[in-house]
């Protein structure tokens, strides 16, 4: 029986090889449904819709050579029964009890001779169900299986998705996942890129010998770049990984807070979370005055005009983390000052050449790769914009979305921010022998938005939300007051004004 085999791009490859028992290279999500959903129902729609996707049908065959690429090619022997397993929580079946799952599937490994993927549902999940799915980040990045996943979806009754007449979707798998992609990018200037723009032309990303000098010359100074301070979020890893999620928060109200702090989406959820990594390093007692560390940041480089495909498209960042600034609006305005400096920054394309070169490379390159990741960062940080509209699958609507990405290069911290339906969603992914806690990081984080959102009430003396707020572009900012010791006030203005309600400028 002659097998149909195709080479796996050398990006993808790279992927496959930074895969090891500490650090899998594994895409997690975890999807909870309002209404109850049977195997046999999401049996169907996977076999209709995801399996029409030929690499949902292949395994990979490695070469015998070291420096040859892997390839795909069609599993002769595939069985639905080995990707979609049905699962159980232990008592009481709570959020906690579907982290404890998820953390658990996410130290595992997937089958290597098996096609990449798995499915596990709970089909008794607070009223409705769950679906943990593993996907292995050499089938495509982040943005691509997101959205081949929304394409197992339909609009609900209730989104406009539905009801357009003019211009429906096309009835096949491909149309499915374009309407789920731009769905999807449709968000890019609320969350990822409003903020974060590495690439104007991403067709000029091609391998590393054509990045011309200024890549080139940012590619030096990332490897010549000082590693991180040593922290409790760094270490030796372990097998086991915790997971765990933020209640949602609607995103209007990050909108507010960003308007009024001067910000974008992206920099109010990066500063909220450094927030957190912050107040939970204060509780363990380690010192954070000055502290500054990189988290990693997948930045996309597919032209949003062209079709997705699967595979690997994306480059990398070194986003500073100003964890030492306890004031949000300081800190804020720090982090915005970092993301600035990125933007048409050659530093994704340059890391781009780097794993296409690493996937065709010899092991000691990719190791080099990885001591790039492990030193020069602490954490993996993504944002996954998600659709506005409510989804269902099978019927049953979509209630939430939770996804995290691999922490490359052998780092223990993960952050993945979702949005979907109205509402963004915080994850953090921990290696449990450096943080076995995640949930204080997430607590932290909502923390730290919870006082972001108190700097409204300087906006509307009732303190409360209002549309208005969101029109209107006010910045917080200090008082210009001058104390009797010489030192600048600490309280903050007045939304539009440059002093505070103790101050006037006769002080």
């Amino acid at each position: 029986m002659t097998l149909h085999r195709e080479p796996m791009a050398n990006v993808d490859h790279a992927w496959l090889r930074m895969d090891d028992p500490t650090s899998l290279m594994m895409i997690t999500g975890v999807i909870t449904f309002a209404e109850p959903l049977s195997y046999e129902q999401v049996c169907q729609v996977i076999e209709e819709r995801l399996l029409t996707f030929d690499r949902f049908k292949q395994r990979v065959s490695m070469s015998h050579s070291s420096l040859a690429s892997a390839c795909w090619e069609d599993d002769p022997h595939f069985d639905m029964e080995e990707h979609l397993r049905r699962a159980t929580l232990p008592a009481p079946g709570d959020q906690q009890s579907l982290e404890q799952l998820a953390s658990r599937l996410m130290s595992i490994p997937l089958n290597p001779i098996r096609p990449l993927w798995q499915f596990h549902l709970i089909e008794d999940y607070q009223g409705g169900s769950a679906l943990v799915a593993r996907l292995h980040h050499c089938i495509a990045d982040g943005l691509a299986l997101v959205a081949v996943l929304l394409s197992l979806t339909d609009a609900a009754q209730s989104s406009p998705l539905a009801s357009p007449p003019s211009a429906p979707s096309p009835p096949t798998p491909q149309g499915r996942l374009v309407r789920a992609v731009r769905t999807a990018q449709s968000l890019t200037n609320d969350i990822v890129h409003e903020s974060l723009v590495a690439a104007r032309d991403p067709r000029r990303v091609i391998d590393i010998a054509r990045l011309g000098g200024a890549g080139v010359a940012r590619l030096v100074q990332i490897l010549l770049r000082t590693p991180d301070p040593q922290t409790l979020f760094k270490g030796p890893l372990g097998i086991a990984k915790q997971a765990a999620w933020s209640q949602p928060i609607a995103l209007q109200d990050v909108k507010a807070v960003a308007r009024v702090m001067g910000g974008t989406i992206n920099d109010v959820l990066l500063t909220a979370v450094a927030g957190g990594l912050r107040s939970y390093m204060i509780q363990r007692g380690e010192p954070v005055d000055g502290l500054n560390f990189h988290a990693v940041i997948p930045v996309n480089l597919r032209p949003l005009d062209e079709p997705l495909t699967l595979g690997n498209k994306f480059g990398l960042v070194f986003l500073t983390l100003p964890i030492g600034i306890a004031d949000p609006v300081e800190r804020l305005e720090a982090l915005k000052a970092h993301m600035d400096a990125l933007k048409n920054s050659p530093e994704a394309l340059a890391i781009f050449g780097l794993l296409n070169v690493v996937g065709m490379g010899p092991v000691e390159i990719e190791n080099l790769l990885v001591t790039i990741f492990g030193t020069k960062a602490t954490g993996v940080m993504t944002n996954v914009p998600g659709p506005r509209e409510q989804l269902s699958l099978a019927g049953s609507p979509l209630r939430d979305v939770m996804f995290w990405v691999p922490q490359s290069g052998r780092v223990g911290l993960g952050v993945s921010i979702i949005s979907y339906n109205g509402k963004v969603l915080v994850g953090v992914a921990t290696d449990s022998g450096l943080v076995p806690d995640p949930e204080s990081i997430v607590a932290g984080y909502e923390q730290s938005f919870a006082e972001m959102m108190a700097l409204l009430s300087m906006v509307r003396a009732d303190g409360q939300v209002a549309p208005e707020v969101a029109a209107a572009p006010a910045r917080v900012a200090r008082c210009q007051a001058t104390t009797r010791s010489g030192s600048r006030c600490r309280n903050r203005a007045l939304a539009g004004a440059a002093y505070c309600r103790v101050h006037t400028p006769a002080d």
